[in-house]
């Protein structure tokens, strides 16, 4: 049974752009073109389809795809292969659920997660994805690239995230509760952080954390992420920690 390019479309869930962008790469070519100029697909053009999305589905590029399809002797050895990498993503997408589910159950308690157990699950290639968007906005904006992350440095990166994750957190709370921002509480929450960092390499002292809390206050995309959690809490780590660093 032969099928149209239209037909293939709605049987896979892909374009008809998509189909012929695939041929015109050599990627997927119909078994017949009419002579109206309409292509046809046989079975053996669908199951080729298949292995093409399910590569897809583990983000291969198209001419990866290629050359796997190339170098594959048989479509049992390709799917196999298909297989062992969907279960291999499989599993890593369970640990990433199960941190997830975790995070929502303590914090609906109340309870503080461990932190060697909040980032479990992340690896340099997935810091790299979460921190893919403010990279491109401060190379956009700023032309500066953020540096790679590399293999060594997700241990810290988990670290630091958790801490500085809790920090917003406590500093979220404290503006919920209505402490000014010179209350020694608040003011004893910045000395900590600022400890904290310097303890893993950093240089920053008072002033200079008053100015990187003013920057996020003044740059719409950081301002964005903090009031997304707080309204209001870009403004009161700005004030905070201006008081901080005229104390100090």
């Amino acid at each position: 049974m032969l099928y149209t390019v239209k037909e293939v479309a709605e049987i896979a869930g892909v374009t008809i752009k998509t189909l012929h962008h695939y041929h015109k790469i050599a990627l997927l070519q119909p078994c017949e073109i009419t002579d109206a100029g309409y292509r046809l697909y046989g079975e053996k053009e669908l199951e080729r389809l298949q292995q093409i999305l399910f590569y897809r589905e583990l983000d291969f590029s198209l001419n990866d795809i290629k050359k796997a399809l190339e170098d594959e002797p048989s479509r049992l050895v390709c799917l196999t292969e298909q297989q062992e990498l969907l279960i291999a993503r499989k599993q890593r997408l369970d640990c990433l659920l199960k941190t997830i589910g975790d995070s929502i159950v303590l914090a609906k308690k109340g309870v503080i997660m461990d932190k060697s157990a909040m980032f479990n699950g992340l690896n340099n290639e997935e810091w790299e994805n979460a921190l893919s968007e403010q990279s491109k906005y401060i190379k956009d904006k700023y032309g500066y690239k953020l540096p790679k992350v590399e293999d060594a440095q997700v241990d810290n990166l988990n670290e630091q995230a958790g801490e500085a994750k809790q920090f917003i957190i406590n500093v979220s709370d404290a503006l919920k509760n209505g402490w000014k921002a010179n209350d020694k509480r608040v003011q004893q929450l910045l000395k900590n952080h600022i400890a904290f960092l310097n303890n893993r390499g950093h240089n920053i002292d008072a002033k200079s954390f008053a100015a990187q809390a003013r920057f996020f206050l003044e740059d719409d995309f950081h301002r964005n992420m903090l009031e997304s959690q707080q309204l209001g809490l870009s403004y009161y780590l700005c004030i905070t920690a201006d008081i901080y660093a005229a104390s100090n």
